[in-house]
C-alpha cells in the first residue's frame, strides 16, 4: 500500500512493526515509538553525551524534541490517508532536568481535532513515573 492511502495509524503502526523506517530525527534524538492507538502514542527515549548542555545536563532541546513528537504524532494516528499537520506551537513546562544514559517515556494524546486545527498533550516521565516535563501543542491541519 502507498503511504500517501494510509491513515496516520496505519503509518504510526507500520513504523512501530519495522515495516516503513523511523524519521531521521530518531538518530538525532534516540527514541522510537513503542505504543500507539488512535489519538494516543508513546516514545521511549535515551539521552546521551550528544545531548548536554555548557553545564554537562541534558539540554532542554531534548525534552522538546521528544514532547514535540508525542503530541505530533498522538495528532498523526488520528488523521485519514491523504491529510497531513504541521505543529504551529509547542508549549513546555520543565519540571526536572533529564537524566542522561537512563529511558524516559513520553506519552502524547490528541485533545480536540478539527477541520483545521488539532490540540494535544504529552507528558516525559521517568522509567518509575517520576514526571520531568509537559507539553502541550496545536497542529495546523492540511487536507
Amino acid at each position: 500500500m502507498n503511504i500517501r492511502e494510509m491513515t496516520g495509524l496505519q503509518i504510526m503502526q507500520a513504523m512501530l512493526a519495522g515495516h516503513i523506517p523511523a524519521p531521521s530525527i530518531t538518530q538525532t534524538i534516540p527514541m522510537k515509538a513503542i505504543t500507539v492507538s488512535e489519538g494516543e502514542i508513546t516514545f521511549e527515549a535515551v539521552a546521551d553525551e550528544r545531548h548536554l548542555n555548557p553545564m554537562g545536563g541534558v539540554h532542554g532541546g531534548f525534552a522538546a524534541t521528544v514532547l514535540d513528537s508525542a503530541t505530533a504524532c498522538a495528532v498523526h494516528s488520528a488523521l485519514p490517508a491523504g491529510v497531513s499537520y504541521a505543529t504551529i506551537d509547542l508549549n513546555i513546562k520543565m519540571v526536572r532536568p533529564v537524566p542522561k544514559n537512563k529511558a524516559v517515556f513520553a506519552t502524547g494524546k490528541l485533545i480536540n481535532l478539527s477541520t483545521s486545527l488539532a490540540i494535544a498533550e504529552a507528558r516525559l516521565v521517568t522509567q518509575d513515573g517520576k514526571l520531568l516535563a509537559t507539553a502541550t501543542s496545536s497542529c495546523m491541519i492540511s487536507r
